[in-house]
């Protein structure tokens, strides 16, 4: 696995340099913002490991620049900046994963593996490609559209929205997401579904019809087409 960490703090930035390739992964190392994204930008790397309050950019600001850039490569942001609105920011600006300060090297590890596995996982011979009404999910192009418009995802939303369209018609609980979208067995106790199926709805529902992402009230979420659910 290769790894990217962008830290200024030269200790903690050398110290997990250091434990990741104790570990055998390959593992460069940027200390500002701007030197950061210009490393993410032209690497080939499996995941990124993004403080957020770096010099010259600061690590929010260079996910979204990423992002514009269509570079999806995984990002897991780590920062003493913890409270819910702050974990609810990084995901907005497109991190996949949020882990405060201090932490355990065990689970940053765990969790920086769950990433580049999902990257890198080979498509099987599972259905490659999903339709509900007239949207469309490619799982080997990654390309997501409706009425043949392309609609442009962040990682994460383009794994929610496969779930949900992998079990279109059937009610996906808050359980069902958190385990096969996010990976924990656990209830973090965080509004991070919420706003991960809001910002879902307005790219895929606004502006077509009929609306196809569902709330369920009580019981989760549902990709289909007409019935009662409320929106």
């Amino acid at each position: 696995m290769r790894i990217l960490i962008i830290e200024d703090d030269t200790e903690a930035g050398q110290y997990l340099q250091k434990a990741f390739k104790e570990q055998g992964h390959v593992v460069d190392y940027a200390a500002d913002g701007l030197d950061g994204y210009a490393m993410a930008e032209s690497g080939d790397y499996d995941v990124l490991i993004v403080d957020r309050m770096l010099p010259k950019l600061d690590g929010l600001s260079l996910i979204r620049s990423l992002r514009e850039q269509e570079i999806t490569t995984p990002v897991l942001i780590l920062s003493a900046l913890g409270q819910v609105d702050d974990r609810v920011k990084g995901l907005r600006a497109g991190g996949d994963d949020y882990l405060p300060k201090p932490y355990a090297f065990s689970e940053l590890l765990a969790r920086v593996e769950v990433l580049a596995r999902r990257r890198s996982a080979p498509v099987s011979s599972e259905q490659t490609s999903y339709q509900v009404a007239n949207l469309v999910l490619d799982r080997l192009s990654h390309r997501v559209s409706r009425d043949e418009e392309e609609i442009m995802l962040q990682p994460r939303e383009f794994r929610l929205l496969e779930y949900l369209m992998k079990n279109a018609g059937q009610v996906v609980t808050r359980t069902m997401l958190l385990e096969n979208v996010w990976d924990y067995h656990f209830d973090p106790q965080t509004n991070v579904i919420d706003v991960h199926v809001s910002r879902l709805r307005s790219k895929i529902d606004k502006g077509f019809e009929p609306p196809l992402l569902h709330t369920i009230r009580g019981a989760g979420y549902m990709i289909k087409v007409g019935g009662e659910a409320e929106r």
